[in-house]
């Protein structure tokens, strides 16, 4: 009898000795710039796929960029397992949304994460070269001292305002980075400013010339899925009319 597809769960593809990891998540929105952020780190850390996210609400996609086929939902960790990366290449609708989310959170939970980075994009006609950030009060005054600002008011909606409102209840930091972001398509100078951001506040050392250098090829290999993130938004924006 063949098992039921989960309402969400995180399928490990290898077990891994994860070290308290804090994790950089990055989901579709505006300029692709979470997943332009997140695969660029992935890259550049050297990070191994650890596992995917199966779920009933995800819909029937994969993803293939110059042939190669990936799961659109999948799960990262460097060498010492002191970081983690998810990076999801679809849109997600609202059904479901809330399964996934607690998946992800009841994850991080077993792994001992106390934080969790958001790296996504507001639609704007242009980029400032800035980041901003939304997080909990402490957390916005250290980031300033990062020459991150914070975003006086706004809404953050999909998963990641999801998840940053499941952190608010658990024992977990949630915090968002943005950028402002090209409204149409894919933003890796956007992308390349939440990973400058990152590097000043966490110590880290991600070069982000590649990202700036390879903006064409980005642009061809992502502009299908700006599409449809544009279409998605055009969809969502109806039903609240």
């Amino acid at each position: 009898m063949q098992k039921e597809f989960p309402e969400a769960e995180v399928f490990e593809l290898k077990k891994t000795n994860l070290k308290n990891p804090i994790i950089f998540a990055g989901f579709v929105g505006a300029g692709l710039v979470g997943p332009l952020a997140i695969n660029h780190i992935i890259e550049k850390l050297e990070m191994e796929e650890i596992g995917v996210m199966r779920s009933k609400y995800l819909p029937p996609s994969t993803v293939f960029i110059r042939g190669r086929l990936r799961h659109p939902f999948r799960f990262y960790a460097n060498k010492e397992g002191t970081v983690c990366a998810i990076i999801c290449e679809i849109t997600l609708r609202m059904e479901g949304l809330y399964s996934i989310v607690s998946s992800i959170l009841d994850w991080a939970d077993e792994k001992g994460s106390k934080e969790i980075v958001i790296l996504d994009g507001v639609a704007s006609s242009e980029h400032d070269n800035k980041a901003y950030c939304a997080a909990e009060e402490d957390l916005v005054r250290a980031m300033a001292d990062a020459d991150i600002s914070l975003i006086p008011q706004g809404f953050i909606t999909g998963i990641p305002g999801g998840i940053l409102n499941e952190c608010l209840v658990r024992e977990i930091q949630g915090l968002t980075l943005l950028a402002k972001a090209n409204k149409i398509n894919p933003d890796p100078a956007a992308a390349s400013t939440l990973i400058e951001a990152i590097n000043r506040f966490y110590k880290m050392d991600i070069d982000v010339e590649d990202l700036l250098k390879d903006k064409d090829r980005i642009n061809e290999d992502f502009r299908e899925l700006s599409q449809k993130y544009v279409e998605h938004r055009e969809e969502l924006s109806g039903m609240y009319m």
